[in-house]
Formats: structure tokens, C-alpha cells, sequence
């Protein structure tokens, strides 16, 4: 992408994966807007495959906002896909990400921001939900897949599910790339040295439409992620710190 002339490099990026989610771009744009003012920003959406008119509302708001990109699927890929995808096309050397759908608050974005800068030990800086809005179901299966991520790699996150996050952009393109890597990355940056910083957030209710990325994918494919995981934090070894001596 061409940057606009005038227009600072951006400190931080904001990725922003969508599908289908017509009637939630607009106010999240102005919430991002304005809980970002008087930081260098941009606002990288990715449009997973929209059958709906996502494209075309994010092609509007663009045209009065020099930050605001879009970056198409041709076909659905998934969240981690998009979320991927996004942090590639991303041009700040920081990443924060929010889920399209309005149930994360992008007025949290400036404190996981300032842990993550403020300690430069901190690789990624994770939204842990409080008062979550999902259903009974869908609540159960995130405790449940939590629960025994939890047991197995000893992350000490307790909810990995939460879209805020912020993260520094060449240490997640450093990761190994999975389908589900999104839901463990505090493994995965603890696994690099690296240590993870919380905040809690308020969870909020969608804005329009469904659930767009399955349910079952929370648990059961998550579970055989798990133990794929696993095996990449008992195989990491110590990089060797050395010196030739003249």
C-alpha cells in the first residue's frame, strides 16, 4: 500500500477480522477512532470471505479515512487465517486485535498498549473477559477449553478466546502457523522467552447478526490443536548465547 502523502507511519495497527458482519463496521471504526486519538494509527480489516455487505461498508468509510484498509478473502479462511493475513499486510511494528463483531471495547486497546510497551520482557498482552455476554453453551465450552489448555500447557492464561490482544508484529510472524494459533499464542510467545501481560475487559453484547466462526471449533479441534502445542513447547530448546574467542 502507498502511503497517503502527509500521513505519519502508524505506530500501531489495528486488525480487525470480519465475515459477514454488515451493520458492525461503522461504529466500531468510530469507537477504534476515537479511543486511538492522538496516536499514529491504522485500521487493517480483513474480510474472510463476505457474502453480505461488508465489502461495500468498509469501501465507503474508507473514502473519508486515509488509515482504514481492507484486505479481501476470495473464500472464508478462518479467524487465524484472517487474523494472519492482517498482521502480514500490517505496516506499525505493534499489532492490537478486536474481533469484528462489537462485543470487544476498543476503549482497552491504550492500556494493552502501555503494557506491552512500558516492559519490553512482554511479547503479548492479553484481553481476559470479565462479565462475558455469550451464552449459557458457548460459555461452558469456553471454561471447558480453557480448563484443560490450562492443565495441559500451563500458560496461566484463563481465557485465551478474547479477540484484544496486542503483540509485537515480528515475533508473531515468527511463530509456527496452525489453523487455530490465535487461541495459543500465550503458550507459543512464552514458549519464545517472552512474557505475557494481562488486562481485564469488559465483554459487551454483539451488535447485529450471528456468530460467524463455529462453535465446535472452540472445543474438539481445539483439543487436537492442544496436544500439537504441547509438543512444540516440550521441543523447544535453549539457543546457544555464543562467543568466538580470538
Amino acid at each position: 500500500m502507498v502511503m497517503p502523502e502527509n500521513q505519519a507511519p502508524p505506530t500501531v495497527s489495528v486488525v480487525v477480522p470480519v465475515k459477514n458482519e454488515a451493520g458492525n463496521i461503522a461504529p466500531l471504526v468510530t469507537e477504534i477512532e476515537r479511543a486511538l486519538s492522538g496516536i499514529a494509527f491504522e485500521i487493517v480489516y480483513v474480510n474472510d470471505g463476505s457474502t453480505d455487505g461488508t465489502e461495500a461498508e468498509i469501501a465507503a468509510l474508507k473514502t473519508s479515512r486515509p488509515w482504514l484498509r481492507q484486505i479481501r478473502h476470495a473464500a472464508s479462511c478462518g479467524q487465524s487465517s484472517a487474523v494472519r493475513t492482517g498482521v502480514m499486510h500490517a505496516r506499525a511494528p505493534v499489532v492490537a486485535t478486536l474481533d469484528g463483531d462489537g462485543q470487544n471495547d476498543p476503549a482497552f486497546v491504550p492500556k494493552l498498549l502501555a503494557v506491552l510497551t512500558n516492559n519490553p520482557r512482554i511479547g503479548l498482552v492479553a484481553g481476559q473477559r470479565v462479565g462475558r455476554k455469550d451464552t449459557g453453551f458457548k460459555k461452558f465450552q469456553s471454561r471447558l477449553a480453557n480448563g484443560v489448555r490450562g492443565m495441559v500447557l500451563r500458560d496461566g492464561t484463563r481465557d485465551t478466546g478474547c479477540g484484544l490482544k496486542a503483540f509485537r508484529r515480528d515475533l508473531f510472524l515468527s511463530l509456527p502457523y496452525f489453523d487455530g494459533l490465535h487461541r495459543f499464542l500465550p503458550a507459543l510467545v512464552k514458549r519464545e522467552g517472552y512474557e505475557i501481560g494481562y488486562v481485564d475487559v469488559l465483554d459487551r453484547q454483539r451488535g447485529h447478526g450471528v456468530s460467524n466462526y463455529g462453535l465446535w471449533d472452540r472445543l474438539w479441534v481445539g483439543i487436537l490443536d492442544l496436544f500439537g502445542v504441547w509438543w512444540l513447547v516440550r521441543r523447544k530448546r535453549r539457543v546457544p548465547n555464543a562467543t568466538e574467542i580470538s
